[in-house]
């Protein structure tokens, strides 16, 4: 049972969501908020759950996950009411459970910054969560679903983090920080689609790889990488991060691997797996060099 939920929650995803948080709250560390930081942790993580179980419920109901049953891991949905393990009404009732925590612990959080800003913060986010693929706006439908990822992975978590650590918000110097994340986690995301091309362009599901066509992939990948990199070096130009931060060049390894195989193998699932695990160990990666370099 807990495997089950687990992999309904989609879990190894889960990091996207937790190092840039991290990683925000810790750019500045003097009298560092360890109360209003775990309130805000418990916050990221059941948002990002209910999000993970609503996709894959609206997903279900307009039918693009029912074009291919088979489990993958990585992409596709986690299947498990195709499987007929969980129903629809478990993952909305699930969904709606994990955002009520979320909202609880951002209740939290607020009492403990003094300031109900964060509560209108919070449902903006959980709003455009769900809008990734709930009616009317269905981003993910409609070219959008790789910007709000960017916005809601990147800029949404680190200014996120340094607001309830500063009480700074907006901040110019947290956004370009953020810019990374944003970047990285929204090759995941496209590294995601590559997959599902066919099974997407079939159920009406319009995204950048649609756009782009599936056998230019590779080009779209290796730019949002080289702009996370890029992001990262103009952080170190500017003197946000130090020169260890130069060191997440590393991941130009795993992203060459991964470029080549969305290059020669688009069309083969099972080979595509690997790309997809590449870039969450990219994402991961570089999110604990960023977090150390903060650090030392």
């Amino acid at each position: 049972m807990f495997k089950n939920i687990a992999r309904a929650l989609r879990l190894p995803f889960i990091t996207a969501s937790i190092l840039p948080f991290i990683f925000g709250s810790l750019i500045v560390r003097r009298d560092f908020n360890l109360a209003g930081f775990l309130f805000g942790l418990f916050a990221v993580i059941f948002t990002h759950s209910s999000a993970n179980l609503i996709n894959d419920y609206f997903d279900s109901r307009s039918g693009v996950d029912w074009k291919d049953r088979n489990f993958y891991g990585f992409f596709g949905g986690s299947k498990l009411i195709q499987e007929g393990v969980f129903s629809d009404k478990f993952y909305l009732k699930a969904a709606l459970a994990c955002a009520g925590i979320a909202f609880i612990s951002v209740i939290f959080l607020a009492v403990n910054l003094k300031s109900w800003f964060v509560i209108l913060i919070y449902l903006l986010i959980i709003i455009l969560s769900w809008q990734y693929t709930a009616k009317p706006l269905t981003f993910s439908y409609n070219y959008l679903g790789e910007f709000f990822v960017f916005l809601l992975f990147g800029p949404a978590l680190v200014m996120g983090g340094y607001f309830i650590q500063t009480g700074i918000f907006p901040s110019l110097k947290s956004l370009v920080m953020s810019l990374p994340f944003g970047f990285f986690t929204m090759a995941i995301l496209f590294a995601n689609e590559v997959p599902d091309f066919f099974g997407d362009k079939q159920a009406g599901k319009n995204n950048l790889i649609t756009f782009c066509g599936i056998e230019g992939a590779f080009l779209v990948y290796y730019t949002l990488i080289a702009l996370g990199l890029l992001s990262i070096f103009a952080c170190v130009f500017l003197g946000y991060l130090s020169i260890i931060a130069i060191f997440s060049a590393v991941i130009i390894i795993p992203a060459i691997r991964a470029r080549d195989i969305l290059k020669r193998d688009y069309s083969d699932k099972f080979k595509l797996l690997r790309s997809s695990k590449l870039t969450i160990d990219i994402q991961m990666l570089t999110g604990i060099i960023l977090i150390l370099n903060l650090l030392l």
